[in-house]
């Protein structure tokens, strides 16, 4: 099994370490400590190494910050993760949304001129540290950068990963290590630089074209590296990790102690993107250059090697989970809970043989579970499947030639009317956004609003985006694209993105559908255009389908949709599964 069930924290265990850190933050004489998410790669996930949020306040999420002070601990999350974060954190932990207060806010309303807030530069960009300052001036309280203080005082920290580097196959590439390094110094060379520094993990991994395993289910890993004008890469981490990886023209493996020395060694313009770069990293330049890291937009423009391959991908990944959806209708579902759906799921994708690891936690929630947006099961949250209710499952896999990321809610029993008529508007809006046609150089916030236009007519909502960028055999989460109301990245061809409105109602159920798609220039249009091409390929619940309020339009799309797979399947399932998707993929 590649997950487990356990839960990794105790909110118990969140007093007595807030008490410690109090004492250190005593001892260093400051008034109040932050502690991120992040590590110092600013990816989303972090291993155990860095899991310093999670060790502190036992919350587990993707995304949160804690701020400490002398007597208030307040974990600022988004609306993903509020109800996630007052089950895993302990009554010391003051839970707040950080749309509605956001940091700078909350520091000016509660701490007082002469107050200090220490932070790890290694931990908070360049682009943070510079907002916040400039947001708290004339408020007279300062900020300072400080060692860990969390590290201070984990006495038994995790070691950092040590997983050994692969390469990523050339024609899964489609562009090798030494192209994309070329292109991208003759690029710096032109704009006057004479090095970029690259902190992203992400980055670096499709640049090198290798891949690692250093963050669980982000087959990724972590260094730094220098990109020089040259052509010339210096990369900075363990480097017993590379043993296994053929030595790489203009590469030289460097240990992480290197790094900051060869900082400070640099000359000429470097540059820097402070959205990803650690504040720490910017002190240490002669010469820094703000600009984007050189690497975000040609690796989220996928080539066509790219998407054949993650097209593959899906069609294998389709596969499973058809079969997985057919055993589930044919189960007793009385004898099942939601441990034992994450399980059988990923038996499906493990029969493929081309199953390397899932590409995140697989979200599996019966009834009110369903609503937790992140949601993940444990052996203390395992819950037998809801009667007359609905299930959703959020799962994904990791194969070498792509990563998949896929929603279906179904059926169990007979759903009410209110859970019909919400996954109907629900499915109106991921049709929307299926079929849209749009101008290039429109951003994800045009987009957003054909998810939500069905809910909003009903004063309904969602609180998350409704779709984020998708690497090929890489993180399931991939910036900069995303279609969300905070998005104002163009839109470009070759960009995966999920497609992935929902709703819920806290304690009594979820929805959500989710396809991925690919970014496209659409064709015989006057003024050009772009849409989507449809990457998953599983049917959508016919049963929870008000009918009647489906339009001629998406009645034809849906029709086609399951058409389409009921295509592309054939001959790839086994009996039973066939037969149930001939029923399930029925027009309408």
């Amino acid at each position: 099994m590649h997950q487990a069930f356990v839960t990794r924290t105790r909110p118990q265990d969140g007093p007595p370490r807030l008490a410690a850190l109090r004492r250190e933050m005593q001892r260093a004489k400051v008034d109040a400590f932050l502690v991120p998410r992040a590590d110092a790669h600013q990816g989303e996930y972090v291993n155990d190494h860095d899991a310093r949020l999670s060790w502190l306040t036992s919350f587990t999420g993707s995304a949160g910050e804690c701020i400490v002070t002398e007597t208030s601990a307040t974990m600022l999350v988004d609306g993903r993760y509020t109800l996630q974060a007052h089950t895993q954190c302990a009554d010391d932990f003051e839970v707040i949304l950080s749309t509605e207060t956001p940091r700078h806010e909350w520091l000016r309303n509660t701490l007082k001129s002469g107050n200090t807030v220490a932070y790890d530069p290694w931990l908070h960009t360049a682009g943070e540290i510079e907002a916040m300052t400039k947001a708290l001036d004339g408020s007279g309280i300062a900020l300072r950068a400080t060692e860990n203080l969390i590290d201070n005082i984990w006495a038994d920290q995790p070691d950092r990963p040590q997983g050994q580097v692969i390469a990523y196959p050339e024609d899964l590439a489609g562009k090798t290590s030494r192209e994309k390094c070329r292109t991208l110094a003759a690029e710096l060379s032109k704009a006057g630089h004479s090095a970029a520094v690259l902190t992203l993990p992400d980055s670096i991994c499709w640049l090198l074209n290798i891949r690692g395993s250093d963050i669980p289910r982000n087959p990724i890993v972590q260094a730094f590296a220098i990109l020089h004008a040259t052509g010339a890469v210096e990369l900075f981490s363990d480097t017993q990790k590379f043993a296994k990886l053929k030595p790489q023209e203009g590469l030289t493996l460097r240990e992480w102690d290197e790094f900051e020395p060869a900082l400070q060694a640099l000359q000429g313009d470097v540059l820097v993107d402070k959205s990803s770069i650690p504040v720490a990293v910017v002190s240490q330049l002669a010469q820094p250059v703000l600009a984007r890291d050189p690497c975000i937009l040609p690796k989220a423009c996928k080539n066509e090697a790219e998407l054949n391959g993650t097209k593959s991908a899906h069609i294998r990944d389709a596969a499973a989970m058809v079969e997985f959806l057919a055993w589930l209708d044919a189960a007793d579902h009385s004898t099942l809970r939601e441990i034992d759906v994450v399980t059988k799921l990923e038996s499906f994708r493990e029969a493929t043989g081309a199953l390397r690891d899932i590409s995140f936690e697989t979200i599996c929630g019966s009834g009110p579970n369903g609503a937790i947006v992140h949601y993940r099961v444990t052996e203390e949250t395992n819950r037998k499947l809801d009667t007359n209710s609905m299930l959703l499952i959020d799962s994904g896999g990791q194969y070498i030639d792509g990563t998949t990321d896929i929603t279906r809610t179904v059926a169990l029993g007979t759903p009410t009317a209110e859970m019909t008529k919400c996954f109907t508007a629900v499915l109106r809006g991921m049709i929307a956004v299926s079929r849209v046609k749009f101008p290039k150089g429109a951003a994800g916030r045009d987009l957003d609003p054909l998810a939500r236009q069905f809910l909003w007519s009903e004063g309904l909502d969602f609180g998350h985006g409704t779709g984020h960028g998708v690497g090929v055999y890489m993180c399931v989460h991939e910036g900069p694209q995303r279609i969300s109301r905070a998005s104002h990245e163009p839109l470009q061809a070759g960009m995966i993105l999920s497609n992935e409105p929902g709703y819920y109602v806290e304690d009594k159920f979820g929805i959500r559908i989710e396809n991925l798609v690919i970014v496209r220039d659409a064709e015989q249009t006057r003024t050009p255009m772009m849409c989507f091409e449809t990457l998953t390929w599983v049917p959508i619940d016919r049963r929870l389908i008000d009918t009647d309020t489906l339009s001629a339009d998406e009645r034809a799309w849906l029709n086609a949709y399951h058409a389409d797979i009921s295509r592309k399947l054939s001959g790839k399932l086994s009996k039973s599964a066939a037969a149930w998707l001939e029923l399930a993929t029925a027009p309408l």
